[in-house]
């Protein structure tokens, strides 16, 4: 993951509180979304199999997505050693960015795996 360069903040430190501000590169921060809304879609489609394959249905395989997605976050939150001010703005895009549309992955592959093993 990129981090935010610390080059550019000056050496000078004040005493005022908001020079205190963190600075962040706009690429940097476009490349660490990116990295997140990947490893959320990969691992919704693999949880989204696994899910059809075991036979879960209903609020069992919702339950299954939650427990992903917060693997999933830990992992991201972990990748980023825990300093996630670091690498993003705030704690809601490690937890919350690309939800839905990982939710959609989830349920087409989770139908498609549990069609292919349990129907046919």
């Amino acid at each position: 993951m990129a981090g935010r360069d610390d080059s550019v903040v000056s050496d000078k430190k004040s005493s005022d509180a908001t020079n205190d501000i963190p600075t962040f590169h706009a690429e940097n921060l476009q490349n660490n979304m990116k990295i997140i809304y990947y490893s959320r879609t990969f691992l919704s489609i693999i949880g989204g199999v696994i899910a059809g394959i075991l036979g879960f249905t209903g609020l069992t395989g919702a339950v299954f997505y939650f427990l992903i997605m917060a693997i999933t976050s830990l992992g991201l939150a972990a990748k980023a050693k825990f300093s996630i001010h670091a690498y993003f703005d705030s704690w809601n895009r490690i937890v919350f960015d690309g939800f839905l549309s990982g939710l959609m992955s989830f349920v087409l592959f989770w139908t498609f795996a549990y069609d292919i093993v349990h129907i046919f």
